[in-house]
């Protein structure tokens, strides 16, 4: 066996911007794992998050401190306790399981055990001031969820600015840890009469015990709060939902995990994405089988995709091609 593994980052510009509770971006940076072996070229992707300390440097270094094993033929099951869960490890995982799929002739949901079928996806408006929410909602009238961005102080005009403006879309909310107890109390009864189905992350990952004692007429799903499974037993009794985002999980492998003991602990599974390219949706795309809720639209808020990167039709996502992933 000869395996060769290379690192790279690509940077990958947003269409106009895209806006959080956290600040404005207008590209995103992610990191790339190539892995060659025997002649077998294999891909994975991440997308390093600030928020949790992550940097395209930060990662690059963690991979190369394992790059001797992993050239060596390090396999995924290795992989998980030689790396922490993050993003690194999903660019390394993906990759290898790219490698395993290619090297057995089969998908990589065909290893898994999982059937694949096509994938509806949210489509995510931008956080911004009432009139230009309405007006994005009005232009994708094509699209049947919408999954707002807020961002606390006027949160209530921004979800009555959209559902004007596309009165039959499902809508789904994400604070991004920009609530207070005060605005929880306040927009919630008021998110329930506008027809909101669920609501991410409502509260700072440190001061989520509130939802203990908050009454919980809409779902609420943890993303800052939710990384792997030692997150699940924590979450118990304050979320009703879990994101599961391959660049928190560490990869795939934990990822489907993870999904099986939440669902085993009767929470609902949303599986969701960092802002990156269709080589990082595309293993995403096994988790997202028989998600209640699946967020894998990054590729829409791009301006450009890799190539060949995941077909959409409208919002329906089709399973990965090859000569993508898996």
């Amino acid at each position: 066996m000869s395996r060769k593994v290379t690192i790279s980052s690509t940077p990958w510009p947003i269409r106009g911007s895209f806006t959080i509770s956290r600040g404005s971006k207008t590209e995103a940076v992610v990191l790339n794992v190539y892995i060659e072996e025997d002649g077998i070229k294999a891909q994975g992707e991440c997308v390093p998050y600030p928020r949790y300390g992550e940097s395209v440097e930060s990662v690059t270094a963690q991979i190369n401190e394992i790059l001797p094993t992993l050239e060596a033929g390090m396999t995924r099951t290795e992989l998980q306790t030689a790396m922490p869960a993050g993003a690194g490890r999903f660019a390394v995982d993906a990759a290898l399981w790219d490698l395993e799929a290619k090297k057995a002739g089969k998908r990589a949901w065909e290893i898994a055990d999982i059937a694949m079928k096509p994938a509806t996806t949210v489509y995510t408006l931008s956080l911004s001031d009432p009139e230009t929410m309405e007006q994005d909602a009005r232009d994708n009238q094509d699209k049947p969820l919408l999954k707002l961005k807020l961002g606390g102080e006027g949160d209530l005009a921004r979800v009555a600015a959209v559902r004007k403006g596309h009165p039959t879309a499902r809508i789904v909310v994400d604070a991004n840890e920009a609530w207070t107890k005060e605005v929880y109390d306040a927009i919630v009864p008021e998110l329930v009469k506008l027809g909101v189905e669920m609501i991410e992350q409502p509260f700072p990952a440190g001061d989520d015990d509130l939802l203990r004692e908050l009454d919980r007429p809409i779902t609420i799903c943890a993303d800052e709060s939710c990384h792997d499974r030692a997150s699940l037993p924590k979450l118990v009794g304050k979320y009703d939902m879990i994101n599961i985002k391959l660049d928190k999980t560490g990869g795939l492998t934990e990822a489907l995990a993870m999904k099986q003991e939440a669902e085993k602990l009767g929470f609902e599974i949303m599986t969701g994405c960092m802002l990156g390219s269709s080589l990082a949706m595309a293993p995403a795309m096994v988790v997202a089988q028989g998600s209640k809720v699946v967020d894998l639209d990054a590729p829409l808020l791009l301006a450009e995709d890799c190539e060949p990167g995941l077909v959409f039709t409208g919002v329906e996502i089709a399973p990965p091609e090859k000569a993508l992933w898996g």
